[in-house]
């Protein structure tokens, strides 16, 4: 029988084994990459004790620090004196024969446009992003708190069967005009309250409006009054969200003078 002697040297700061037999004498390094090569087939593989998934991504929140929520963030976008003159141009589109067009901001605008889809008298509603610094803004954009840009509804109406009036009492119901830059958990400059109005008869009700409302609630409203500016349309998975089933995949009615209670996030 063969018989090994074996003896492991630590003069050496990487530690090495020196191995005699009757026939010849090595040397290996612990740090060889060959021995580190067969060791590897021996160690086990790292495991995690949670569960490896994958953690889902709201459509409508993009990550970001509450200092970008209430627009004291990085200034991402920098918009310049030409991108702003162009933004804060009116709104030049033009509502279809007979109609006309109001602008509201009550924060999310999910909610708030499915509200305006069940007036009687209402023929189209789109959610965009207005009152702004920036020319044609993404929502990521809208969202560093940077741009200015509030979050509205664009109504079209029909006055003959819908009162700007009655889409001014809707508007009031619809969120908390005393909480600035807030709507609930929503939090930034974007769900700030505004009525844009289109005309003088609009500011003039509008204003009327207020002055009414505030003598029903305990504290200040916060609701800016100023004319609409140019409409951005929000990106395509946004319009008619809730209708289209929200986050939950759940339909919501938008039938004229339903009275469903509204999920504001599906």
């Amino acid at each position: 029988m063969l018989k090994t002697l074996a003896t492991i040297s630590t003069t050496s700061p990487l530690l090495s084994t020196t191995t005699t037999t009757s026939a010849t004498t090595a040397k290996l390094s612990l740090s060889s990459p060959s021995f580190l090569l067969s060791l590897s087939k021996f160690r086990p593989k790292p495991t995690s004790p949670f569960p490896q998934t994958r953690r889902p991504i709201s459509l409508h929140r993009p990550t970001m620090n509450i200092l970008n929520r209430l627009g004291f963030g990085p200034k991402t976008p920098d918009p310049n004196s030409e991108s702003a003159a162009i933004a804060q141009g009116p709104d030049d589109d033009v509502p279809a024969p007979g109609q006309q067009f109001a602008q509201f901001g009550a924060g999310c605008f999910w909610g708030v446009e499915l509200a305006f889809q069940r007036v009687p008298g209402v023929t189209k509603t789109e959610v965009g992003y207005s009152q702004g610094l920036l020319h044609n803004p993404s929502y990521e954009d809208v969202c560093t708190g940077t741009t200015s840009h509030s979050e509205v509804v664009r109504v079209q109406y029909d006055p003959k069967d819908c009162s700007f009036e009655t889409l001014l009492d809707l508007f009031w119901s619809r969120h908390d005009p005393t909480t600035l830059n807030r709507q609930g958990g929503d939090v930034g400059t974007q769900y700030r309250s505004g009525i844009y109005f289109y005309t003088p008869e609009q500011e003039q009700a509008a204003k009327e409006s207020l002055e009414k409302h505030q003598k029903v609630v305990n504290r200040p409203i916060v609701t800016e009054i100023l004319p609409a500016k140019k409409f951005y349309r929000a990106e395509e998975y946004h319009q008619q969200y809730l209708a289209k089933g929200g986050r939950f995949g759940f339909r919501q009615s938008t039938e004229k003078g339903c009275n469903d209670p509204i999920r504001c996030y599906g």
